[in-house]
This record gives C-alpha cells, structure tokens and sequence, in this order.
C-alpha cells in the first residue's frame, strides 16, 4: 500500500507530537530526505515558543468565575430540560481543558474568548513577537509573491489574498504560517518604511463565521478583526484604532 502523501496538517501535527506512531515515523522518514521541510519545522518550533511565551500572561490570569468548577456546582440545579445539555457542556469543557496536543489547544493556554476576539489576541501576540525582528520577521520574502500565496493557501486550505497597502503608504514585507490554538493561520507584515509595521493573520474561523470588523486592544496593540464566509482576518498594530480602521478597511475590500 502506497504511503499517503505528507501534507501542511501531517508537519503542524508532527510539531505538536499529535500523530500516530505509524504516521510519525512517516513524517520523520520523510524529513530525513527534505531539508527544506525540516528547516520548516525548525521554524514551527521557534515559532511556537515565541508564541507561548507571549501568550503566557494569559496563562497566569485567574479562571473566570462561570468556569470555576466550585461556583459551578454550587450554582441553581438547571431546569430538567436543560440538566442534560448542562452535563454535555461540563463534559466538553473538562475533556478540552484535560486534552493535550491537537489543533485546539495547540501548546498554548486557550486565548481569552472565541472567535474574531481569540483571533485578534493570536494576531496581537504575533505581532508582538515577530514585528521587532530586524533580522528575520517574515520567513518569506515579498519578492515570492507567488510562492506567498502558496504557502498561505497550502496553511489555511484555501485560496488567501495578499492585500496590496501601498495606496495607504505601507509596503508588503512577506509573511509566513503561524500555529494558532485553533489551527494553523498565515501572518503578512507590513511597512511603512518609517519603522511603523502592521501584521495580518488570516485563519479558518470554527466560531464567528461571518462577523461584523470589531476594534480590540491588548496594551500597545490596536487592531481590527472581522470574518467572511468561515474566513478570519485581523489587522493589528501600534497606530491608534482611528488611523488604523481606514486601513482595515483597504484589506477588507481586496479580500
């Protein structure tokens, strides 16, 4: 029987120790003969421990009071009809908070929220990491355009635009995919060749399918986050939520 043929979602998971032990030794063999794919890795790697170390904050925050388990059970018996959904959201709740590996949690804490308001934090958090590189802040150059738009498609299993910014003065440096706790996204940055850079993430939405662009702010932060048809962008930055909507918005109308 042939080998099935390594893909985007065997790498991510072979990253997060998430395959079989048949399909990692699959993996493994196959890097052994691809260099380019193993310095893929590497930078998976890198990538998501940059990431969890600026995701960690939100680690240290307290549970939310309706997750505690103890007000929970001493919460008012729900209504008959409504014991059994409650029992299912329990068990849901304990098996994602229990589980290891995977696209959901994906080594990190779980982001604060859902939706376009998890998919602004993880665009904020990369931002934070990757924006003060002066080295190596996209793994792929610009001047691929066309292997950007590869690379992105093959991450978020679609066609992905790359919005043209130099109308609103901010220049395409590049980009590279981006592990998120809710599945691998593809990061652009921006410049606007006075040390001001923006990042786009652009990921598959499992909630907030279609939402409306909303502003968010995580310290020096701003951004805009919208979704379109199970698509999830967010814009984020270091300009105030006033300067940075009318560019939002410029990436809205080419998505």
């Amino acid at each position: 029987m042939n080998m099935k043929p390594i893909t985007e979602d065997d790498l991510q998971a072979y990253v997060d120790n998430a395959l079989d032990a048949e399909r990692h030794l699959e993996v493994s063999a196959f890097l052994e003969k691809n260099d380019q794919a193993t310095r893929r890795i590497g930078s998976y790697r890198r990538d998501a421990e940059a990431l969890r170390s600026a995701l960690a904050p939100v680690a240290a925050e307290a549970v939310p009071s309706r997750l505690n388990l103890a007000h929970m059970i001493e919460a008012k018996e729900p209504a008959p009809g409504r014991r059994f959904a409650s029992m299912a959201a329990a068990a849901v709740l304990l098996l994602a908070i229990g589980g290891s590996g995977g696209w959901l949690l994906k080594g990190f804490s779980m982001p604060s929220g859902e939706g376009v308001a998890a998919l602004a934090q993880e665009a904020s958090a990369s931002y934070t990491v990757f924006s003060p590189d002066t080295v190596r802040p996209v793994e792929v150059r610009a001047d691929g355009k066309t292997d950007l738009k590869q690379i992105a498609s093959g991450a978020v299993g679609s066609a992905v635009a790359i919005p043209d910014l130099s109308k609103v003065g901010y220049r395409l440096m590049g980009g590279r995919v981006i592990p998120t706790s809710h599945g691998p996204g593809f990061m652009l940055m921006y410049d606007d060749d006075k040390g001001n850079r923006l990042v786009m993430l652009a990921r598959r939405m499992q909630v907030d399918q279609n939402k409306p662009m909303v502003a968010s702010t995580r310290q020096d932060v701003h951004g805009w986050s919208w979704a379109e048809n199970g698509m999830g962008y967010s814009l984020v930055g270091s300009l105030g939520p006033d300067r940075l909507h009318p560019i939002a918005d410029a990436v809205r109308s080419q998505i």
